[in-house]
């Protein structure tokens, strides 16, 4: 089946918006103003509706080629504000600083500390970790291990 069938716009272009905004810092209205330097009249709204629909299945696709993480894991939690709201930010980086995944919740609990660690440890291009160093959370590390 091909993604791109009955598009108004050629696949190229569609991937060409699509890994700009995922890639780079830019807004939908950036990449309206790049695709009309180089001829292509399209909406923002266009472009959002691109990065939903072929968005999770570019990141599927390239998760394999990026590079391994190192199997030592250092894990923190802080809270940050989104939209006016207060969320907990789990996030997992790796020995060399590169971020392995991060997550944000509702809650600071053994269940959202679960889910944080099943994502972490999912991804096929991540090692398994030979030691995970927590900062903040170790109450909650130490409800996952059982």
């Amino acid at each position: 089946m091909n993604a791109f069938k009955w598009k108004h716009f050629e696949s190229h272009i569609i991937l060409t918006a699509v890994r700009w905004y995922l890639q780079y810092s830019l807004s939908y209205r950036d990449i309206v103003e790049l695709l009309k330097e180089r001829g292509v009249q399209v909406s923002h709204t266009t472009i959002m509706r691109w990065v939903h629909q072929y968005g999770p299945e570019i990141d599927k696709r390239i998760r394999r080629f990026l590079k391994p993480t190192t199997d030592s894991y250092r894990v923190d939690e802080t809270y940050i504000r989104v939209k006016g709201q207060w969320k907990y930010l789990y996030r997992a980086v790796d020995s060399n600083g590169q971020t392995i995944e991060f997550m944000l919740s509702e809650n600071r609990d053994v269940l959202a500390a679960k889910r944080f660690f099943k994502k972490a440890l999912s991804s096929p291009h991540n090692q398994s970790p030979r030691v995970i160093t927590s900062i903040k959370i170790p109450r909650i590390l130490r409800h996952y291990s059982n």
